[in-house]
């Protein structure tokens, strides 16, 4: 694998909002050092690297694995959302790849009436949402709680639970799980 070390550095250098100058001043090195470097006319020893990488900070092993040709989108538009869900709930999800993601974030939606079922859900994870308009039951283990809108919850999802609108307008919520449940 070959790698740019001096592109790499000059990467992660504006990545963090650092100028060539205040990195140099943070790691203890001159502006000289750091600008030879991401040019490629200077291979530095591994004490003065960690110098610098320690002043962003980074890790040794970080900036020799971070991908900068994977484009990792930040921001979704409401029609980018993925439509994942069925019978009276809509779930929006954040993002369409959720490998190697560590959670799941989804914009819900609960027709009235709608509920998750008779069957508690169970999963690997923790879950945790705040309700935006509406009236949401939820049950969580043998406990049942009516959360309206600003309320919000958070849960081990192996506790068998389960969800259901009671009201007669459309529960709208914003719930996280992590890990993902796929």
């Amino acid at each position: 694998m070959d790698i740019d070390a001096g592109q790499r550095l000059r990467a992660i250098r504006e990545m963090y909002g650092l100028s060539q100058r205040s990195l140099a001043k943070k790691a203890g090195v001159t502006n000289g050092i750091i600008s030879m470097i991401e040019q490629n006319r200077n291979s530095p020893s591994l004490a003065t690297l960690k110098k610098i990488l320690d002043a962003i900070p980074i890790s040794f092993s970080d900036f020799f694995t971070i991908d900068f040709d994977e484009k990792n989108q930040i921001v979704y538009r409401a029609e980018e959302l993925l439509e994942i869900g069925s019978s009276g709930f809509s779930f929006r999800q954040v993002g369409r790849d959720l490998k190697e993601k560590a959670m799941q974030i989804l914009h819900e939606r609960i027709a009235p009436g709608a509920d998750s079922g008779s069957e508690m859900l169970r999963h690997e994870s923790e879950e945790g949402g705040v309700v935006l308009r509406g009236i949401l039951e939820l049950t969580v283990g043998g406990e049942v709680y009516t959360l309206g809108a600003g309320d919000a919850y958070y849960f081990d999802s192996r506790i068998p639970h389960r969800f259901r609108n009671l009201g007669e307008e459309t529960v709208e919520m914003v719930s996280s799980c992590s890990p993902p449940t796929l």
